[in-house]
């Protein structure tokens, strides 16, 4: 039996709900085995981030060696990347192991508003990173500092897509549409010159702590599994939507997804 095995390259949460303990999460949810290597010690909760201290370069990448050598992964997700050396380490990594399958969360701002990404890190991001992506899933202020431009309505979406697609590099690109004022929440998938969009009803909550991280995390777990950029979104987003519209009423901020709503409504329609 052959067990896909994914890796995530990121921030923690003490709270539970984002960085590594979400993406974890998800992928033992969605059947595959998870490993990890720590970016930052991150002091945050459902309120905000409190603080964070950025792990010693030398140690991302023996972490990183580590599971490289005795447990290869079959996809890698990087989530938090503050500083431009473990920028550096990770394309190095990704490039001497020949991964294929790297997902792009780029994370820039915390849901408190606190920046977890200095500027020079921005542009490393860009133009190390970027090339060597399979998919990558920008929030809409995350795509308007990554491509330069204002992104007020649906074209301008496919615009920036297109942009960090054909003119950076990546292979692939979903846009989250989640901070326009719509109706319904859309996103963007740009892939091999075609579009395609996700709508789905906006849902009543504030309970959407760690939703990029878990996103992007079982995007990840599908492509570990082999499946296609556009079938690994498919089950992404159905799961997403799950973990939120199921939320778990957790803190005194904007709590966590459910990581189980997802195979919870299997079970009950088996």
């Amino acid at each position: 039996m052959t067990i896909p095995i994914a890796l995530t390259i990121a921030g923690t949460d003490p709270s539970g709900g984002a960085g590594i303990q979400a993406d974890l999460k998800t992928f033992h949810e969605l059947r595959v085995f998870g490993t990890s290597a720590i970016t930052a010690v991150v002091s945050q909760n459902t309120c905000g981030v409190r603080s964070f201290v950025d792990i010693d370069p030398a140690l991302i990448e023996d972490q990183l060696q580590a599971v490289f050598e005795d447990v290869p992964p079959n996809a890698v997700k990087t989530g938090m990347l503050s500083i431009v050396p473990a920028i550096e380490i990770t394309a190095k990594i990704l490039k001497q192991h020949g991964v294929s399958r790297y997902v792009m969360d780029p994370v820039m701002v915390a849901k408190s508003g606190h920046s977890l990404l200095s500027k020079e890190a921005v542009q490393s991001l860009i133009t190390m990173l970027l090339p060597l992506t399979y998919v990558t899933t920008p929030n809409i202020p995350e795509a308007e500092i990554m491509s330069n431009m204002r992104i007020s309505s649906l074209d301008d979406m496919k615009k920036a897509a297109r942009y960090l697609v054909d003119d950076c590099g990546a292979f692939a690109c979903l846009l989250k549409g989640g901070h326009m004022s719509d109706e319904n929440a859309v996103d963007v998938l740009y892939s091999e010159g075609g579009f395609e969009t996700f709508s789905s009803p906006r849902i009543a909550t504030k309970h959407t702590h760690g939703t990029g991280c878990t996103l992007s995390a079982a995007i990840t777990a599908e492509l570990a599994k082999g499946k296609s950029v556009q079938s690994s979104v498919e089950t992404a987003k159905a799961y997403i939507s799950a973990a939120i519209e199921d939320s778990l009423q957790i803190g005194h901020g904007n709590g966590p997804t459910n990581h189980w709503a997802f195979n919870d409504r299997l079970s009950n329609r088996a």
